[in-house]
């Protein structure tokens, strides 16, 4: 058996345990989870697109684009469709520019494409290699920052203001109260090293919110629409158009550099980096994520691509494609069970993400804060990412300050050709997108 998994996953018998890995997919897949009831939300705005059909199809592109982490990229990693890139899908291609939702997914199983070839050039790699040590380890903090910034927006103790943008919520509701339950119990477990912390704290959260009226269980069992309607519907008489290039752009920019964030990031706080800050067997996941993309598009969900709240499984302990194995079969139990895994409340997801956002912070630690020409771009990296709502952003500007506060400071010597390049692409990125 544990020759099995060790060809299959990666499993070392001798650094990994079965129950650990289990855990830790069961985490992530909880913390996912949302994006079952959410895409399918975001895309009601389309009434073309049947609701029913874009959660089956956000399930399946879940399913297909772990499973190639699993076995492929051999990472603990959970895949999905992104949120972010959903909204622009639907708000910004489809009603802002006007565009069918045929052309939005053309625009992505385009980027899919795109992404595989430089994969297997490994220009991907070339440009995760090109980051600077001090810039990875501020992508993980600032993932930190981001996912508890989620957490607490999606659990209402961080409300919409228009004069601030941002404000403290009610903190009188009850589901603000599940929220701060939860928050304590899981730092409770966690502090006590309870093995699988995260996790009980998480469904003991949900089991609390019944008596409160927060969780909501809406039946059991419920049978998926088909995909027929979504499947392989692509506008390729628009594919020469200037705006698909445009969308096609910005929709790579965006999943690309949300990618490479979440896989530094996640894999510095997990030690899966040698002692230059290179990701293990980096090339492989970011094949894993555009054949994700690309398989995604064919059968109707907006980019996959993979998630930060894959952190909370490798606080678990994950470390291997058994844990990415085990999202999938979640996801795949989800598509019958559905009811069950969305009466999860946001206040029990919330409390996690922001436990697992304080995991995340101790990268920052070996950030050499003495020298402003690491500590500025590094700072602006990391808090750019909630400030801005966009892991992309926080990494592209990060990297425009490190090129511009080094070479107008005498420092060249630290700026390779890759750096250079992508720097100028940046900004070339916010001008004229």
């Amino acid at each position: 058996m544990s020759t099995f998994l060790s060809k299959a996953f990666g499993f070392d018998p001798g650094k990994h345990t079965v129950r650990t890995e289990i855990l830790a997919g069961i985490t992530t897949f909880l913390t996912m989870a949302y994006i079952l009831a959410v895409n399918p939300s975001i895309f009601s705005a389309l009434d073309t697109m049947p609701n029913g059909s874009v959660f089956t199809a956000t399930a399946l592109a879940a399913i297909i684009g772990t499973l190639v982490m699993a076995f492929y990229a051999k990472k603990p990693f959970g895949l999905a469709p992104g949120m972010g890139l959903n909204a622009f899908f639907v708000f910004t291609v489809c009603l802002g520019m006007g565009y069918s939702w045929q052309f939005a997914l053309t625009a992505i199983f385009l980027e899919g494409i795109i992404f595989i070839i430089l994969s297997v050039t490994k220009v991907r790699e070339m440009i995760v290699n090109a980051i600077p040590v001090s810039l990875k380890n501020a992508i993980g903090a600032g993932i930190g920052i981001y996912i508890a910034f989620i957490g607490l927006q999606n659990a209402g103790i961080i409300a919409n203001d228009d004069s601030t943008l941002v404000t403290l919520g009610n903190v009188k509701s009850l589901g603000s109260l599940l929220f701060i339950i939860g928050l304590f119990l899981t730092a409770i477990l966690v502090i006590l090293k309870v093995k699988g912390g995260i996790l009980i704290g998480m469904l003991a959260t949900t089991v609390i919110g019944i008596p409160m009226g927060i969780t909501q269980m809406n039946g059991i069992v419920s049978l998926p629409d088909s995909v027929s309607p979504l499947f392989m519907q692509f506008a390729w008489s628009e594919i020469l158009s200037l705006d698909m290039l445009v969308v096609v752009l910005t929709f790579l920019f965006i999943d690309m550099f949300d990618t490479i964030g979440t896989v530094v990031g996640v894999s510095i706080k997990s030690g899966m980096v040698d002692k230059d800050g290179h990701v293990d067997n980096i090339n492989k996941v970011l094949m894993a994520d555009a054949v994700a993309t690309t398989a995604g598009a064919c059968i109707g969900a907006s980019t996959t691509t993979t998630y930060i709240e894959s952190a909370s499984g490798v606080a678990e302990g994950g470390r291997t494609g058994l844990t990415a194995f085990v999202i999938a079969a979640c996801f795949a139990v989800a598509l019958l069970f559905s009811p069950i895994f969305l009466a999860i409340p946001s206040a029990a997801t919330g409390a996690v993400l922001v436990i697992v956002g304080v995991m995340m912070m101790s990268p920052i630690a070996s950030i050499d804060w003495s020298d402003y020409t690491e500590a500025i771009p590094a700072f602006v990296t990391a808090i750019m990412m909630p400030l801005a709502y966009s892991i992309a952003h926080g990494i592209m500007l990060g990297m425009i300050t490190y090129v511009v506060v080094n070479a107008c400071t005498g420092n060249l010597k630290k700026l390779n050709p890759t750096i250079w390049v992508l720097a100028v692409l940046f900004v070339l990125r916010y001008i004229f997108m």
